[in-house]
């Protein structure tokens, strides 16, 4: 007997190869049989059912729950294969009044006055450091590497981020920098060290300002590089040279983007130099992943360019470069996820399997949003004054070739203590 979710699978893998085992017993072939087999078996007809009614959210929590088991390929493979042949046609009913209501209750919670922001981030990011430590590099960059060349490995692509970033700030000794969600620390110690600034670094996790104030200590640079659990809304301080945010502003939710650029607007110099680095979509989403939204990010919003530009300008900012990166966070999903599957017992041991594999759920459909959905990386230069960048790019490769020079000489970064 045919069930309603395999006329959806009949319905929508038109390519590739699925195979799937009911939980009837049945095992059924969706697809033209082209590339690699991907094989998963269903444990009771409730996950049918399940996916068949909100595939959207129940997809990642069934196979976190273990009642989706894939038996060939990965998780990866699976919503790689879903997404490149998903059609707007192919939505049942129900998925569409599923999704109405999310965007409803999505527009509803965006007028809310309520902000919860500090819960927000420590929902991930005062998970246990051990955590991270399994599958991020020796300096425990939670954000995009830039492999330039793309033959780097995940550590040195990490460090050609920093450089990159570095350049495009045109740093100088003695300047004053605000790092605005400065994670674990390791942006700041780096812009200290390689071009001789103070750094100021704000954070919502307690965990995070931990770790990087005992990293600042144990290098020596407490004096030069301060953390504080400080909210960048509430902050008080005289402009800074420089500012830079790099994974932050996807927590910053579209009805705060005027206030986030006011903010940045009061605390940069006349003269002074701005570089912000997210994540991008190439259009304005309804609404949020609901399984990410749920278990992983609660309260984040991915901006489309579009949506970021009106509140730089109505804050008194000029745009000076844009770039736009649309691979290299690809890779550096894939490389986490690999380095995290193969400390699956260490990840285990911390929290438990379910955990794992929801965590191996959300890094599978991180990458797929940049293998199939076009998301990229945008770095954005802002300014306050049109002179206070030069008129062309090639002060970025001048740059970048004198802190590859320092990185050289760099003292290795020492384990990090948790």
């Amino acid at each position: 007997m045919t069930s309603k979710l395999e006329g959806l699978l009949k319905r929508i893998v038109r390519s590739g190869s699925l195979e799937v085992t009911f939980a009837d017993g049945r095992r059924v072939t969706f697809g033209d049989g082209s590339g690699q087999t991907v094989a998963l078996r269903f444990a009771d007809q409730r996950t049918e059912d399940e996916l068949f009614t909100d595939p959207q959210l129940k997809l990642g929590e069934t196979y976190m729950d273990g009642r989706l088991v894939i038996e060939a390929g990965d998780i990866y493979d699976l919503v790689a294969l879903i997404k490149s042949n998903t059609l707007a046609e192919d939505l049942t009913f129900g998925m569409i009044w599923r999704g109405v209501a999310r965007v409803a209750l999505a527009r509803l919670r965006s007028l809310l006055p309520v902000n919860h922001n500090r819960r927000n981030v420590a929902h991930h990011y005062d998970l246990s450091a051990g955590l991270f430590d399994l599958f991020l590099d020796a300096d425990w960059q939670y954000s995009c590497a830039y492999f330039q060349p793309e033959s780097l490995s995940l550590d040195e692509a990490q460090v050609a981020k920093k450089r990159h970033i570095a350049a495009k700030l045109l740093l100088e000794e003695g300047q004053r920098v605000l790092e605005i969600g400065s994670g674990w620390g390791g942006m700041g110690m780096y812009l200290a060290e390689a071009a001789g600034v103070e750094v100021s670094g704000i954070t919502l996790s307690s965990e995070q300002l931990r770790v990087s104030r005992g990293r600042a200590d144990k290098r020596g640079l407490a004096g030069r590089v301060r953390f504080d659990l400080q909210d960048y809304r509430t902050m008080k301080a005289a402009p800074f040279d420089r500012i830079v945010s790099v994974g932050m502003f996807e927590h910053v939710g579209r009805a705060s983007y005027g206030l986030f650029f006011r903010k940045v607007a009061e605390l940069l110099k006349e003269d002074g130099v701005m570089l912000l680095h997210s994540i991008g979509q190439p259009f304005p989403a309804r609404v949020n992943n609901p399984f990410i939204e749920h278990y992983i990010f609660p309260g984040g919003y991915i901006p489309s360019v579009a949506e970021v530009l009106p509140a730089v300008e109505k804050a008194g900012l000029l745009v000076r470069d844009i770039e736009i990166l649309p691979h290299h966070y690809a890779r550096t999903l894939r490389l986490w996820r690999q380095r995290f599957l193969a400390r699956r017992e260490e990840a285990e041991a911390l929290y438990d399997a379910r955990f794992v594999r929801m965590w191996e759920f959300y890094l599978a459909a991180s990458e797929m949003a940049f293998t199939h959905e076009n998301f990229f990386i945008f770095q954005m230069q802002i300014a306050r004054s049109n002179a206070a960048v030069p008129d062309n790019r090639d002060y970025i490769a001048e740059r970048e070739r004198l802190l590859a020079g320092f990185d050289a000489r760099r003292v290795p970064l020492e384990k990090v203590e948790f």
